[in-house]
């Protein structure tokens, strides 16, 4: 799987990745493309526990369940935080960060 691609290649896909997902999530003001950006570095953390299982350790499976979890967390904040979205979304009728300024009923 990895034998032709060296690992400072998926480390810089990975580094990439990440700093662009910072930058989305400090930057944008919208609700979903923050969590667009958070997802982003979710899956470059997924990327670099498969690289370095793969060249580490590549009789054991650690990092592929690491990932596999990772995942599944990543699922289920999504699915919540669109919940909450939506609930917002009905409330202001805006997914702007900015014209929330409190959070109550």
């Amino acid at each position: 799987m990895f034998e032709g691609v060296p690992l400072s290649w998926f480390l810089v896909l990975s580094t990439i990745m990440f700093f662009v997902g910072v930058y989305g999530f400090l930057v944008r003001k919208n609700l979903i493309t923050m969590l667009m950006s958070i997802e982003l570095i979710l899956n470059s953390v997924c990327i670099n526990f498969v690289a370095f299982n793969k060249i580490l350790y590549p009789e054991n499976m650690e990092g592929m369940f690491f990932t596999i979890f990772i995942i599944a967390v990543a699922a289920a904040e999504a699915s919540v935080a669109i919940a909450i979205i939506i609930n917002i979304y009905r409330r202001i009728v805006s997914i702007d960060v900015e014209k929330m300024n409190e959070m109550k009923y």
